[in-house]
């Protein structure tokens, strides 16, 4: 265990607390994620650490502290999510909450058997939650259209346009899918906090159901559609025929979140966003291959990725047809 994390710990518990488990979680380049055990007296804490790895350039406004403003104020209109025991610039130090995030067995493992179909209905109450959420717990730069990660512009079609522009790849595929989409899009919606990046893999679940939704540094203003869409993104199914994260129907979905207070949803607009959800996905995937084999990151995993890129675009035409 670094002494960063020593240090974190004595900060926030006093220098009387000790640290009797620590184990350093796997990814993530530019941050630390870490499980630990803290005993101070005899009140044992189950906790997550994230922290900017050492020489890690601190984005403007600190992100670690951005994304920890955010979870509170999920927590407050009722999203499961981890408790913040403290937070600053450089760190974010959580509730270790118990369960399993690994899509595949979420989708198959008999433990969660009777969670599988409640998860659609609980996403959509989850969802309505975080639209619930006050633009003013967003960052000032996410608060005006863009993810925490200051990226192109708060138009995301056009951003992903970008993208796509600066890798310099030809794509008719997407070429296609980006003008259709210019051409059909759903009329403005009052922006509210989007989380960016809800989906099967970014849920914590045990056996009754959804505990906690993690991953909240792309959240930011825009269509609460977005995120249903998002959910219902083909690679994140993985290889089950549910339509909703691998577990659930659209009515499951819709139904629940309109029920729960989000606004009506509309079956064109979902569609449209779910498209753009296999779009985004297809230039995200052209991205990572594209660090591999410019040699940005050398990485079999990367390159792997590369393969995605054909079952995106067959899975646009089947969308765009």
């Amino acid at each position: 265990m670094t002494e960063a994390v020593h240090s974190i710990v004595r900060e926030v518990f006093g220098s009387g607390a000790s640290v009797p488990f620590s184990a350093r979680l796997p990814g993530g380049a530019s941050r630390e994620t870490w499980a630990l055990d803290v005993l101070d007296g005899d009140e044992r804490h189950e906790l997550i650490l994230r922290l900017d790895s050492p020489g890690a350039a601190l984005e403007a406004g600190g992100s670690l502290a951005s994304e920890a403003t955010l979870m509170r104020a999920a927590a407050g209109t009722g999203v499961p999510v981890p408790r913040i025991v403290a937070a600053d610039r450089s760190y974010i130090l959580m509730t270790r909450v118990a369960g399993e995030t690994i899509p595949r067995r979420i989708l198959r493992d008999a433990a969660y058997a009777d969670a599988r179909p409640r998860l659609a209905a609980q996403c959509g109450e989850a969802l309505a939650a975080i639209h619930r959420m006050p633009l003013s717990a967003l960052p000032s730069a996410a608060a005006s259209g863009g993810p925490l990660a200051p990226t192109a512009s708060g138009d995301p079609l056009r951003q992903w346009r970008e993208v796509l522009d600066q890798i310099g790849e030809p794509h008719p595929v997407f070429e296609l899918a980006f003008r259709r989409l210019a051409a059909t899009r759903p009329p403005h919606s009052r922006p509210s906090v989007v989380h960016g990046d809800f989906r099967n893999g970014n849920l914590i679940v045990g056996p009754e159901g959804i505990r906690a939704v993690l991953d909240w540094e792309l959240a930011h203003a825009g269509d609460p559609v977005e995120d249903l869409g998002w959910l219902c993104v083909k690679a994140w199914r993985f290889g089950s025929p549910l339509p909703v994260g691998g577990f659930g129907d659209y009515d499951d979905l819709i139904t629940a979140y309109e029920k729960a207070g989000g606004r009506p949803v509309d079956g064109d607009a979902l569609r449209w966003w779910e498209t753009f959800g296999v779009l985004k996905w297809g230039v995200i995937c052209v991205m990572q291959t594209m660090r591999h084999l410019r040699g940005g990151a050398r990485s079999v995993e990367l390159a792997a990725i590369g393969r995605r890129v054909c079952e995106n675009e067959w899975d646009l035409l089947r969308l765009l047809g």
